[in-house]
């Protein structure tokens, strides 16, 4: 991991921070616009994103838009035709012919949020093209991260979507050619990051590995908020001798029931970290898919890699890692805020006294997961 200096980061909050400056970016774009939305809605989101990236192309910028098969599979075929008509180029990441075949293969997702505009303007972060909302009745924000990045990295950000645009473009027999390498932007601030990807070749670790290194050298105070939860050994094990020397251990976790496998599944951990003396607070105000961390109030990660075996050990995925006590230290007033206006903070006994039903449901949840980890040759993970 690379710390890279000269940067600017705006720390972005939910889709409300994060679209308009999107747009604003894009719209500001004279050479290139580089996307990648792992889902892609149909609705005002993705009607406003992709508006905007038809200007763009329209006025003779480079659009190269990449979303995966999966996530954004009912992406619509008159946004596609705009697109292209007004001259960008859509690619899709292993798109779903067979949809009730079971394979290995299935589960590699391009799962990452990035955006790469003119190598000077990067966004990476967890936030997809979609509406911002948990529903319409509610009316209230998701609670996602993203972030702003201005100078040196962005040339990495760039590289980074460049590569990949390559790399579907060969499996798809379409033409990859991307402009030439722009230069490195000069400095825009002096804020020290570094891009982190997770890949199947090169990078199969490195998403787990910075988190480790960062768990492991914190002497004081770590905070991660994540969306799916279901850490394997040796996350774990950071966590336990992270405790043993004294550090203030505190999750801030999915407190609605998304997806009930994963959901219950990850609830048969709680006990364990309670036990050990982990704060665990449930977030409860809404849907919580942010995937960021806070470690010593110096530094933080935002991204788009949750702590579970998809997102660790098969998904793409792209994270910020940033030494920046002001970064930090802003990213873990806007978690404790969550904490203390959103969340429900797990008391140990209140977890021991749930009711058989419930802890049935978890356990049954452990061990289908369990299974199906098994089933696809992760049996080392847990």
């Amino acid at each position: 991991m690379a710390y890279v200096g000269g940067n600017r980061l705006t720390l972005l909050r939910n889709g409300a921070q994060y679209f308009p400056a999107l747009v604003a970016a894009i719209d500001a774009a004279k050479i290139e616009v580089f996307l990648e939305s792992y889902i892609y809605a149909e609705d005002e989101t993705g009607s406003l994103v992709t508006d905007t990236l038809a200007r763009a192309a329209a006025r003779g910028v480079h659009v190269r838009l990449l979303i995966d098969g999966f996530g954004a599979r009912e992406f619509p075929e008159r946004w596609l035709r705009a697109l292209r008509e007004a001259g960008a180029r859509v690619l899709t990441f292993r798109p779903e012919f067979a949809r009730l075949r079971l394979r290995r293969g299935r589960l590699r997702r391009m799962h990452r949020k990035l955006a790469a505009i003119d190598g000077a303007v990067g966004f990476v972060g967890g936030i997809n093209v979609v509406d911002d909302f948990d529903g319409p009745a509610e009316r209230r924000p998701r609670h996602d991260y993203a972030v702003r990045v201005e100078g040196p990295l962005a040339s990495e950000i760039r590289a980074a979507a460049a590569r990949l645009w390559r790399s579907v473009a060969r499996a798809t027999v379409r033409r990859g050619r991307v402009l030439e390498i722009p230069p490195v932007p000069p400095p825009a601030g002096n804020q020290r990051a570094a891009l982190v990807i997770r890949d199947s070749w090169r990078h199969r670790r490195d998403i787990e590995n910075a988190y480790l290194a960062h768990i492991q050298s914190a002497q004081r105070d770590i905070v991660i908020a994540c969306a799916y939860f279901f850490p394997g050994r040796r996350f774990r094990r950071a966590l336990g001798g992270a405790l043993a020397r004294g550090v203030r251990v505190r999750l801030l976790l999915q407190g609605k029931i998304e997806y009930a496998l994963v959901s219950y599944a990850s609830r048969a951990l709680y006990g364990s970290f309670l036990d050990e003396g982990i704060e665990i607070h449930e977030y409860q105000r809404s849907v919580l898919h942010a995937k960021v961390a806070v470690f010593d109030e110096r530094f933080a990660s935002v991204g788009s890699s949750n702590i579970d075996p998809l997102s660790l050990l098969f998904a793409r995925e792209a994270n910020v890692f940033v030494d920046d006590p002001e970064f930090a230290q802003q990213l873990c007033r806007s978690l404790e805020d969550a904490m203390r206006t959103g969340a429900q903070q797990l008391a140990p006994r209140q977890w021991r006294d749930q009711s058989l039903f419930t802890r049935l449901r978890i356990w049954i949840g452990y061990g289908l997961a369990r299974l199906a980890i098994s089933l696809i040759g992760l049996e080392r993970y847990h």
